[in-house]
């Protein structure tokens, strides 16, 4: 990874910009909790509503899969346990796809939609509302910013799962139109190794996940709808044939928004500009949003962005130090050099595990009036609250390259009764900031410009 830490620096040095904070105060060490209040909160479904193309911009409502803000009936959510299981899976995935890439490959880069939190395929948590075809039929869909191709059931299904949207039929889509495999796209395809040869000249497509889940069907484009925008062509994938965790859930299909030549966001570039965001709610009881064509001018904490050619769905971002309490910890630099993706389907944040275990230890000497309490899974730094009316725990910052300090909110600190980080088996590990570190903040993408953004409090 010696390149990668080279690479950095450089960034370091030409990327010059005065400290920004986003979050609290930074004075504010300390954050007080009411006991319960992560688990069960106010429901508050209608914070966000879909937007007018404005300047090229489009939002549409995002929710939590097994919240009641949900648009699919919530089906039973899987228990704290085996999320985190699945989670410790996607993670293993991400790296082992990401340590083939030599050297780590990274370079610094170039319409708002409701989001809610929904589950490697088992983990995606966060669901948006579209319409497929012409006519539009509404599909329900996960979001996900480590994958590229996006896909939805359709008709006819070999083995599909039941949903509670009506199944897209494409004989009753006026615009469908399934790519040959003499076409472009389907080379593309092919060429990002998502191509599963042809039948009845049609092209095939396959996409295979982290946890053995996988979707097969043809490679076909139609008009997507996004509130009252209509996006013309869109490439995604029919599907017919799926296995795995993918049999298990209601949900229409997968919206992916990662920086490859197939997510929505890349095929969206030309119309609504190469820049997006989310805010991912704080509890399945409220909603946040997905904005394509996201404003880049008022996000004033902002760090590189750099990319992978080799993994170009990944997004990644330089982690430089944390502060617990307003106190910075001292870990070397160095251990952060092989970066971190940013990753709204994975759930906890992993940190090289020298970094981990000083985030630990000043965290438990913040929290000595808690007795400890059992591990839960990857989780390992957890509290007895029994029989308190409220909590009080330390501030917790992440600071990034160019000067970015992101406090975290207190949703993003504690999950359940465990400090919501895990550590990486090393230092020398792809770290990456999950979505529970990212609730209530939205996080700009900034293709185009080369940056990554954080405003507070959005949702």
């Amino acid at each position: 990874m010696a390149s990668v830490s080279k690479l950095v620096l450089l960034l370091l040095c030409a990327y010059h910009t005065l400290v920004a904070h986003a979050g609290d105060d930074l004075g504010s060490y300390y954050k007080v909790l009411p006991a319960g209040s992560l688990e069960s909160a106010t429901v508050n479904c209608t914070d966000h509503k879909v937007s007018p193309a404005s300047g090229g911009v489009v939002m549409v409502p995002l929710h939590h899969r097994h919240g009641p803000c949900s648009p699919v009936p919530s089906t039973k959510a899987p228990t704290l346990e085996e999320m985190l299981r699945r989670d410790r899976i996607r993670a293993d995935y991400i790296r082992r796809r990401f340590s083939g890439v030599k050297g780590g490959g990274l370079e610094q880069t170039d319409v708002t939609v409701p989001t809610t939190l929904g589950l490697s395929l088992g983990t995606l948590q966060y669901v948006i509302t579209v319409g497929i075809g012409s006519p539009a039929v509404n599909q329900t869909m996960f979001i996900d910013t480590g994958s590229d191709v996006s896909w939805v059931q359709c008709k006819p299904c070999l083995r599909c799962h039941s949903q509670a949207d009506s199944l897209f039929d494409p004989r009753s889509s006026s615009t469908y139109s399934p790519f040959t495999c003499s076409s472009a796209a389907c080379a593309q395809l092919r060429q990002d190794g998502q191509g599963n040869g042809c039948s009845s000249s049609q092209c095939q497509y396959i996409v295979n996940y982290g946890d053995g889940s996988r979707t097969t069907g043809t490679y076909s484009s139609d008009t997507l709808s996004l509130g009252s925008n209509a996006v013309s062509n869109f490439q995604f994938g029919c599907s017919q044939s799926e296995s795995g965790l993918l049999l298990n859930d209601q949900t229409a299909g997968l919206i992916g928004l990662g920086g490859g030549a197939q997510s929505l966001a890349t095929q969206t570039a030309g119309t609504f500009g190469k820049a997006f965001s989310y805010c991912l709610p704080p509890t399945p009881g409220s909603s946040g949003f997905l904005t394509l064509g996201a404003a880049t001018s008022g996000f004033v904490v902002k760090t590189p962005l750099l990319r992978s050619r080799q993994v170009p769905a990944y997004y990644i971002v330089s982690l430089q130090a944390i502060r617990v309490g307003g106190r910075q910890l001292n870990i070397p630099t160095t251990v952060f050099s092989a970066g971190s993706l940013m990753d709204s389907g994975t759930i906890i944040t992993r940190l090289p595990r020298t970094a981990y275990s000083a985030l630990s230890s000043a965290f438990k000497a913040g929290m000595k009036q808690y007795p400890p309490a059992q591990p839960m899974g990857i989780l390992d730094t957890c509290f007895d609250f029994s029989g308190q009316s409220s909590i009080r725990i330390p501030s917790v910052a992440l600071v990034f390259s160019g000067g970015a300090i992101v406090n975290l909110a207190p949703e993003g600190i504690i999950l359940e009764s465990c400090l919501a980080f895990a550590a990486n088996r090393d230092d020398s590990s792809l770290g990456i900031i999950g979505n529970v570190q990212q609730r209530t903040f939205e996080v700009l993408y900034d293709v185009g410009g080369g940056a990554l953004g954080f405003n507070a409090g959005a949702c």
